[in-house]
């Protein structure tokens, strides 16, 4: 059975708000919705939650759900990545569509730095990713699909995430299955975990949904189990 993302990796929203401005932001209505800030275009950070990140049970950690990591402040990143190298026994996971903007270079292990790619146009992000990012783990979302990626090149890369636009925006993307399938070969040929999210399981159907996560995450959710709740 298809299983949700988030029971594997949990979301830490150390910053709110995001310059960019995507007519399916969910990030922005949920923001809205739950009063998060003031202005989303404005994004804010929340330091008062690095404690979380103290915890001792191992977590996947997503840091960007509610942010671009492009757009946080230097001295939030630095602030942020020191407090990671204090807490290896979670994987800390960020999300970008801006990689051309970044200029990091990490020994941290524990970081996984990707880019979101929604169609042909932007499958340029990844080499850029690679270009500005020197260090920890490289992975690939690719979701909202809007056209055929076609042929991607996914040196380096150590996850492929693939989904379609949620939500009841008019107009919303659905990814064909054609285009889901035609990644995930791509991934796999290399030996590349892939993830398809749960909200393609009415696209695709129960028995071609493939939901494999990196080895690093897999002995974060083993350890977790021996861990007394």
């Amino acid at each position: 059975m298809a299983v949700c993302l988030k029971s594997s990796i949990q979301n830490l929203n150390l910053v709110i708000g995001c310059t960019i401005g995507c007519s399916y932001c969910y990030a922005r209505c949920n923001a809205r919705r739950f009063h998060m800030s003031e202005d989303f275009e404005k994004p804010v950070y929340f330091p008062g939650k690095l404690r979380l990140m103290e915890r001792s049970r191992p977590r996947n950690y997503f840091l960007t759900g509610m942010s671009d990591l492009a757009g946080w402040d230097p001295s939030w990143r630095a602030e942020v990545f020191a407090k990671m190298a204090e807490n290896p026994q979670h994987q800390y996971v960020f999300l970008t569509k801006r990689p051309e903007q970044l200029s990091i270079s990490t020994t941290l292990d524990n970081a996984w730095f990707g880019v979101t790619v929604t169609s042909s146009r932007e499958k340029g992000r990844i080499a850029a990713l690679r270009e500005h990012v020197h260090g920890g783990h490289y992975h690939v979302t690719f979701e909202p699909l809007f056209d055929e990626v076609g042929t991607v090149d996914l040196r380096g890369v150590e996850w492929v995430v693939i989904g379609t636009e949620t939500g009841r925006r008019k107009g919303k993307a659905v990814s064909r299955p054609e285009w889901v399938y035609g990644l995930a070969a791509q991934a796999r040929a290399q030996k590349i975990p892939v993830f398809m999210k749960e909200d393609l399981l009415p696209i695709l159907g129960e028995a071609q949904m493939i939901q494999q996560l990196p080895p690093a995450f897999c002995r974060v959710l083993e350890e977790q189990k021996s861990w007394r709740k």
